[in-house]
Parts: structure tokens; sequence; C-alpha cells
């Protein structure tokens, strides 16, 4: 499968490290990266990585190229993807930020590729696509958004729940870290309070998982409310859910969950009494903290999960990829 990265921010880098690093993606070849960015800065960003730490392996960059450990990886600085020649590409992972219009995000296709996968929400995307929730809806489209971080996570759980046993309604909050849409310091973002500094204060928001999780799941839409607080840490974030049940719950709930999520290749479980940073690199979208569940009463229970938000949502823009590679 040969893809490219337009857009070398935290999900087009940690896309390039899972690729280069994990066996599992030896099929996986990035032809070209596209950024507007200077090359020697994103070459730098690509070495030193404040969240993952230093890449393992020799990174250089020459007047129109990245090499990784010996592979030569063509880079270019086109604003607009369209004027490039990407005939004989699979996916582009469209990772700027920027494809919330169609004429931007069918640039992609202009250009020659077969297939374009939004690493964001979008509501120019052909469909919203979630891995272990909707993928079966793939059918022919060619445009699709990969949803974001927090949907990934909430919305396996929810169609395994839903599936198994019945969702009723629920509220879920999100403790996420804070992102480069939040200022180090005081300065105006739009709502008043995502215009404080994100190192130092919690910040009660919204998430875009509310809304998501209803396009994702139709049959549950309006069941599930959700919000968030951005914390002061640079990685890791967490679902905090309170959901009632068709049926009646039955302690110890997560003999249940084993049950049901067991075979899930995208929700983990962890025993031990961990915290997030024990948490950062994990693969799957939701890891369910067991320690953290609570059964409330009858039909109704406290679901807790840790999801790495850039390195679990990367890893499902690759699994999404090579799903639209393989039609």
């Amino acid at each position: 499968m040969k893809i490219v990265i337009n857009g070398f921010g935290r999900i087009g880098r940690t896309v390039l490290r899972q690729v280069l690093a994990l066996p599992e993606h030896q099929a996986v070849e990035v032809v070209r990266i596209n950024d507007i960015a200077p090359l020697e800065t994103c070459a730098y960003l690509f070495q030193y990585d404040s969240v993952f730490g230093p890449y393992p392996g020799q990174v250089s960059s020459g007047p129109d190229s990245l090499t990784v450990d010996g592979r030569v990886i063509p880079f270019s600085a086109a604003p607009d993807l369209s004027t490039l020649d990407l005939s004989d590409v699979d996916v582009v992972m469209e990772c700027t930020g920027k494809a919330d219009t169609v004429e931007v995000a069918e640039r992609g296709l202009k250009a020659g590729a077969t297939n374009v996968l939004i690493s964001g929400p979008s509501a120019a995307a052909d469909i919203t696509l979630v891995i272990g929730a909707n993928e079966e809806k793939l059918g022919d489209f060619r445009i699709v958004s990969n949803g974001s971080c927090t949907t990934n996570a909430l919305a396996p759980l929810l169609r395994g729940l839903d599936d198994a046993i019945g969702v009723k309604s629920g509220h879920m909050t999100t403790i996420h870290c804070y992102t480069g849409s939040q200022p180090m310091v005081d300065a105006p973002r739009g709502p008043l309070e995502r215009s404080r500094a994100g190192g130092v204060s919690m910040v009660p928001t919204t998430t875009s998982a509310t809304k998501l999780v209803g396009v994702v799941l139709p049959q549950l839409a309006g069941r599930v409310s959700g919000a968030a607080v951005r914390v002061p840490t640079i990685s890791v974030s967490a679902v905090d859910l309170t959901v009632t049940l068709a049926e009646p719950v039955e302690a110890p709930f997560n003999n249940r969950l084993l049950e049901i999520f067991r075979d899930n290749p995208v929700i983990g479980f962890v025993k031990d009494r961990v915290v997030s940073t024990d948490m950062r690199t994990r693969p799957e979208s939701l890891v369910l903290h067991l320690p953290e569940t609570l059964e409330a009463n009858a039909h109704q229970v406290r679901l807790f999960g840790w999801y790495d938000n850039e390195w679990g949502f990367s890893a499902r823009m690759i699994d999404m990829a090579r799903l639209m590679a393989a039609r």
C-alpha cells in the first residue's frame, strides 16, 4: 500500500513512526510527505519528540527528501496538493487539519490518488468511519473522515455494549490532555475558557465526540451526551462513561466486559493500578481500566478507559487506510 502524508504535524509524524518501526506495517510505503513548513524543521521535529522521545534511528534531510534509516522519502511543500502527481498513490492521509471544505478534501483525488483519509472530523468527507464501530459502511466512499481520537475511543465501546446488552442512555466526560488548539499563555481562542493557558489549568469545554457518536452510531443518536475537561498533561487522555443499560447489571461487571470485548482488537484492558503515563504508545483505541469499573445500580455502570490520543488514533489511521486500499 502506497500512502502520502499531507501535513507533517502530530498525527503525520506519529503515523510515520509507526510505519517505520512496527513490523506489521512492512507492506505500507510512505511515498511522499507534503508540508509547507521548512524541511529541516520537519526532520528535526520527527527526530526529537517531546512526547515519544528521540527517534531510535538515523534521520537526515536533503534538498527535497527526508531520509530515515537509509529510506529516502520525497518531501514537497505544495500549498495545494492537487498540483502534484499522485497517480500511483492508494491513500492520501490528509493530516493538515484544513480539509473542512470539499475543495480542499478533494485535492488528493484531483492529484490522482485513489482515496483520501482525513485525520479529524470533517463535514467535507463522504462518510465518517470508526474502526470497531461502523467500518462495515465503507462501501465505495473515497473521502473518509477518521473521526476524532475521543470518538475512536468511545464509539467502539458503545457499539459493543449496545450490541450485547442495549444502551438506553449515557454521559461521557473525556479528561483530555492539552493540544495545539490551546494557547500556552492566555490569548484569544474563541470560547473564553479555551483562551486560558493550557498548561496550568483544568479547562471545562466541549468535545466533538458528542455529535460524532450520533453520526457513527445513528441508533444511539440523542442517547449519549458528552463533555470534556482539558488537563495540563502532554499526552494520553481518558474516557469516563456512565451508561444505563437495557439489561440488569450483574457484579462484577468486569466479567461481562471481558466477555464482550475479548476478541475486539481496538479495545484493551489493564488490571493494574496505572496512571496516564503508563498508557503512552498503547495502540488500542481504548484501554479499559478494570479497577475503576463501578456498578452504580441495577441498570447503571461507570466505566473508565485510557487512550493515547496520538498513538492510538494514528494506529487507526493506518488500519483505515488498509481497509480503503484493499477494495
